[in-house]
């Protein structure tokens, strides 16, 4: 059989190479490692050093994608290094990845969610109209086109913490690909396409001269990565795919993906104004926002006019910078104003998040807000900021994504502000929260852009009570104006995930971060270069080899059914929204946390107890009804008087995880934790206790309505309620306990009740209000339910009622506050399914 690891002359020699390059210590540890006498040999190694392995990977490793060039570029007298690739193999690249080939989309497509095609989806990149009208305007010229969709992403991140060191990498995707394999550094859908120098110029001592200098610079060198593309996007150029079909390609920027001020770098625009419409500085605050996308043919028309006495003012007539040959302006069917797409990170997260929380902040006072948020009740996903929000620095958006999850729960019942105030900031701040969530939805449709519309409607309604109470003097923020053209983006190019900036942020760990550290950090480039050009061998020497043992079987992590389109709701759009839905399976441990716990303890009140008060009661109810599930209500407890529980203690469990095998594998999704406080020896809380709210189902039937793309649980159909105990009966008492023709239950909760929903949820917060469901003598009203009623966990907000009180903690506040909001932000999933 010939050698499957060729070039390598064993698996053992594979596997190793395979480790060094990807996950092993740097060079010269390798080879001090193969250097010990008698390594390389008892391993049977054909390299015995980090040269020599090297040598074959450069050597006798095939190359899937371009080697990098350095070329000059000469601003103000000075060269600068630009280590690029050809965009046209890259895209090839891309284009004719085997892995990827039956996954690639060669034609718009149009999707619906019923059957008389009213209702549009909006995913994939071929499922928004930029595709549509480009298809239209090639095939004019040029019949039969194939469009390839270049998606670019540039952004400056620093690679070192103390030397203030950059890298300026810039990537290239295409959209023929599924955003699934886009999003996932794993799966090799994106390349990094050059490194851009990172100089500031200072030799320029004039700060206006340098700053135009800088932009000079920028579009210079894009201009020598993008070239090809002007050529090439007019005539179409022969592209393979992995199959080996063969089609006219016409490769035609469609994306350029960025933060702010990226956006305004790429499209010259002056600092301050919209990227994408000819709305200025001053105006903003103007909303609606009614005015189209900044007039690419003046702006070409201005360009053009360089080298003339007008140059310069004919670019400020259209309002903006006069830069030297702008990449994009031989660009065919390119309009670049159009082509900056919303992003999620920057403009919303650290954007109008970070920007809405200072507000509240401020409304609230740094003291107050900061005891609101020690004093949440802990939850999966739900982060405590156990020193408050107010003192942090260098806020990353994970940090403003778990802000987001709490941030209206802190901000009901203020002092100091009137009910019209408060109710008005709450109409404000849900607006914004619900923008945010419906804007990251995998998949939208005519109708939840609609919702996505309203919800910024909202917020311009009740924008003023900012104003009212002085943290703002106007809204004439870039970001916050952006908000407007979020609607129309995703109808033009798909939903946000398709060209979010976390993707770019991730890209920089692998591509730029990594790449730094392993290089001796002089002259660098050459050495992260060849370093990337390594790796990417090894990559695609896995896939090979992977290939091969599975006999030629195609190596993916997707399967062709979750990928295929078609004009209807597929398969394809039903795994997006099973991804909204995302219906949890329960996971314990096979074994209990712990193997036996008295029932006194768990109806202890103490601090080490479990405060299942009715513990025993509640499980004899359990008992008569699970035997005989007519017996009437009123007459339950009658029977219960004569259950004897033949056991004085049970095993318990002290979390439960919620987990989907089918979209999320083995990642744990949710999760319940159930247990009191741990103490030692010296009286310390090692833990706090902590008893998780959860969503459970109280009906065997489950009503599921259908709106649109919309599903959610019918609140009729379920309840809230607090887990104290998690167990199991015994094993050895089942008998004793259930007749032999009823299969036992396998594992159950004791759960404290809430009231029930009401009607409609508050007017303002727009959540659900709920009280613990209290019995005549005082006590929560409980019962013992199978452990799979219960749904997901939940998360409540606390009605605070004014100032915080002081004696409330994190570990108490369940029991302290008088009622509670239940949150619908805890994570997109909760939003989409409790909304």
């Amino acid at each position: 059989m010939q050698n499957i690891w060729a070039p390598f002359v064993s698996k053992m020699d594979w596997e190793l190479a395979h480790w060094a390059k990807l996950r092993g210590a740097g060079s010269t540890a390798f080879s001090d490692l193969l250097a010990i006498d008698g390594v390389s040999e008892a391993l049977g190694l054909s390299y015995h050093n980090s040269n020599e392995l090297n040598n074959i990977i450069d050597k006798e490793l095939p190359t899937r994608r371009p080697a990098f060039t350095r070329e000059e570029v000469v601003i103000a007298g000075q060269a600068f290094d630009l280590y690029r690739r050809d965009i046209l193999e890259c895209i090839q690249a891309l284009y004719g990845n085997p892995d990827h080939c039956q996954y690639l989309c060669f034609t718009p497509e149009r999707h619906y969610a019923d059957a008389d095609k009213t209702i549009r989806l909006y995913h994939d990149f071929n499922t928004g109209k930029w595709w549509w009208d480009t298809q239209k305007a090639v095939e004019t010229d040029k019949p039969g086109a194939t469009i390839i969709p270049v998606i670019i992403s540039s952004d400056k991140t620093q690679i070192t913490l103390f030397r203030n060191k950059s890298a300026y990498p810039v990537y290239l995707t295409i959209g023929n690909l599924p955003k699934e394999i886009r999003r996932k550094p794993s799966q090799q859908g994106q390349i990094l396409l050059a490194y851009l120098p990172t100089s500031r110029l200072e030799h320029i001592t004039n700060k206006a001269a340098r700053r135009r200098a800088v932009t000079n610079l920028f579009h210079a060198c894009m201009k020598h990565l993008v070239t090809p593309l002007e050529q090439a996007g007019l005539e179409g150029v022969i592209m393979e795919s992995g199959d080996g079909v063969k089609r006219r390609g016409h490769p035609i920027l469609a994306s350029y993906i960025g933060d702010y001020p990226e956006q305004t770098l790429v499209t010259t625009v002056y600092y301050g104004d919209c990227p994408t419409c000819d709305a200025e500085k001053n105006e903003l605050e103007t909303y609606p926002c009614k005015r189209p996308y900044r007039d690419i043919e003046a702006a070409l028309i201005a360009i053009g006019t360089i080298g003339t006495d007008v140059w310069v003012e004919k670019c400020l007539e259209v309002n903006i910078k006069p830069v030297q040959h702008p990449f994009w302006e031989n660009l065919p069917y390119t309009n670049i104003f159009a082509s900056i797409t919303p992003d999620i990170l920057h403009q919303l997260y650290q954007g109008v998040m970070k920007h809405l929380t200072a507000w509240l902040t401020e409304i609230c006072g740094a003291d107050e807000i900061d005891a609101r948020v020690r004093r949440l009740p802990p939850n999966h996903s739900i982060r405590i900021f156990h020193r408050g929000i107010s003192t942090l620095s260098r806020v990353s958006g994970k940090e403003h994504r778990q802000i987001c999850s709490f941030i209206l729960g802190v901000v009901t019942d203020i002092p100091e502000l009137t009910s019209d105030q408060s109710n008005t900031l709450l109409a404000a701040t849900r607006a914004l929260l619900d923008f945010l969530y419906l804007a990251s939805y995998p998949i939208h449709s005519s109708e939840s852009l609609v919702s996505l519309e309203k919800a910024l409607d909202s917020f311009h309604e009740n924008r003023d009570i900012f104003v009212d109470l002085g943290v703002r003097e106007n809204f004439n923020l870039p970001k916050l104006h952006f908000l407007c053209h979020y609607s129309r983006a995703i109808k033009y190019y798909g939903t946000t995930d398709n060209y979010n900036t976390e993707t770019t942020e991730r890209l920089h760990i692998d591509l730029a971060k990594d790449a730094y550290r392993a290089s001796n950090h002089k002259d660098e480039y050459a050495q992260m270069t060849r370093w990337l050009e390594r790796r990417e061998k090894i990559f695609h020497h896995t896939n090979y080899v992977a290939w091969r043992l599975s006999g030629g079987a195609t190596n993916s992590d997707f399967n062709s059914e979750s990928l295929t389109s078609t004009p209807t709701l597929d398969s394809c759009i039903g795994k997006r929204l099973e991804d909204l839905k995302c219906v949890f399976k329960q996971k314990v441990t096979q074994f209990p946390t712990v193997k036996a716990v008295a029932l006194s303890k768990l109806q202890d009140t103490g601090a080490n107890g479990y405060h299942a008060i009715h513990f025993q009661h509640a499980l004899k109810r359990f008992l008569v009804q699970y035997r005989d599930p007519s017996v009437p209500l009123n007459q339950v407890d009658d029977y219960a008087r004569f259950v004897v529980l033949p056991f004085r203690s049970l095993p318990i469990w002290h979390k439960v995880k919620f987990i989907n095998l089918d979209l999320y594998g083995k990642k744990t999704l949710d999760s319940i934790s159930v247990h009191p406080r741990h103490i030692n020896g010296d009286g310390e809380v090692i833990r706090p206790s902590r008893f998780d709210t959860a969503l459970l189902k109280v009906k065997d039937e489950g009503s599921w309505v259908k709106g649109g793309m919309k599903m959610m649980y019918y609140s009729l159909d379920t309840r809230i309620g607090r887990v104290r105990v998690v167990f199991s009966l015994p094993s050895d008492k089942l008998d004793t306990l259930l007749p032999p023709n009823i299969p036992p239950p396998t594992h159950l909760a004791y759960v404290e009740w809430y009231t029930r929903f009401s009607r409609n949820p508050e007017a303002f917060s727009g959540l659900y209000r709920l009280k613990r469901d209290v019995l005549a003598d005082g006590t929560v009203a409980a019962s013992i339910v199978p452990l799979d009623s219960i749904l997901r966990s939940v998360h409540l907000f606390p009605k605070w009622g004014g100032a915080v009180p002081a004696g409330w903690t994190s570990e108490s506040v369940l029991d302290n506050a008088p009622s509670f909001s239940l949150s619908v932000f805890k994570d997109n999933h909760s939003y989409f399914n409790l909304t």
